[in-house]
């Protein structure tokens, strides 16, 4: 099935000519299945393009969202349910497009003003012409932890495709590091041959609420949540991992608001689980939202200028 996987890829990206929508195209993709923080990268890419002046739209394809596009997200209205919770979240800063045909979703932007377009994934997706390609990578190698597992595609393993096949469209590589890991492993670093590395880590925009704590994150990669709340200072009594952009019953809610009114403490969640919450929950939970903080700010933004003159 791997192999199946990998050749179907590779034929689609060989076969297709990607079509040119008028405007500079940045794919924000990943190489890996899971959460590796493309979401916070494409935002942080936003906002550098807008306080440039230039009007940048993000592009979805709207995993988890029933709406299948091109429609442009308005958070009054939709909900996760409708667009996925990774557009309602770049929806509450930017213009965003959800659009299973990337295409089609290129176009509407395109022809309500976009002057730039960022991909929110689809670095496995060749429909659009893309300008400039960031792959964002899990950088954190400790406790047993590899980004890449074995080197096998899905289902056998976590790659999207093959390593170097997705490295060779890549313009640069974002590395994500925790706050609390001052340096990647240089063993990781030689994978990357001369493909251009920048080095970013998610940092907390507020500290996390004060008192006993009960958080809960249905992410790629739960447990990362936790030690960072843990590592901003977060007095965590207790914490619930669930599936990457699970969705939140009325009784998981119920369950977990009991179990911390026994340990007499608040909620906390990511920003991309509190946008899945059902409204009648946002006030009873803290969202925590993390920026994507890049240490070569410099040369971030030369490189963005090199696609976005």
């Amino acid at each position: 099935m791997a192999a199946v996987w990998a050749g179907v890829t590779a034929r689609r990206i060989a076969r297709t000519r990607p079509f040119d929508p008028g405007v500079p195209v940045i794919c924000v993709g990943g190489l890996t299945l899971g959460g590796t923080g493309k979401t916070p990268v494409a935002r942080e890419i936003l906002d550098r393009l807008a306080a440039r002046g230039v009007a940048a739209h993000a592009l979805s394809r709207g995993y988890g969202g029933r709406l299948k596009g091109p429609l442009r997200v308005d958070p009054s209205q939709h909900t996760a349910g409708d667009v996925g919770d990774e557009p309602l979240m770049l929806a509450r800063d930017h213009p965003t497009w959800i659009a299973a045909d990337r295409i089609a979703g290129a176009v509407s932007a395109v022809g309500s003003g976009a002057k730039a377009i960022v991909m929110d994934d689809g670095h496995q997706n060749p429909s659009l012409k893309k300008t400039l390609s960031l792959v964002v990578i899990d950088g954190e190698t400790r406790d047993g932890e590899w980004p890449f597992g074995d080197g096998d595609v899905f289902p056998a393993g976590p790659m999207r495709e093959p390593l170097a096949v997705g490295l060779a469209r890549a313009d640069a590589i974002v590395l994500m590091l925790p706050a609390d890991l001052e340096h990647a492993d240089p063993a990781l670093w030689v994978l990357f041959g001369d493909t251009p590395i920048l080095v970013a880590r998610l940092e907390p925009l507020s500290p996390p609420p004060p008192g006993p704590q009960v958080g809960f994150a249905g992410v790629g990669k739960p447990w990362k949540i936790e030690r960072a709340l843990a590592a901003a200072g977060c007095d965590l009594v207790d914490f619930v991992p669930l599936p990457d952009h699970a969705h939140f019953t009325e009784a998981t809610l119920s369950a977990i608001a009991a179990r911390a009114e026994r340990l007499g403490a608040g909620l906390v969640t990511t920003e991309k689980d509190w946008v899945r919450l059902p409204p009648h929950w946002r006030d009873r939970v803290t969202a925590w939202p993390v920026r994507a903080r890049f240490e070569d700010e410099a040369g971030l933004d030369r490189l963005l200028a090199s696609a976005v003159p």
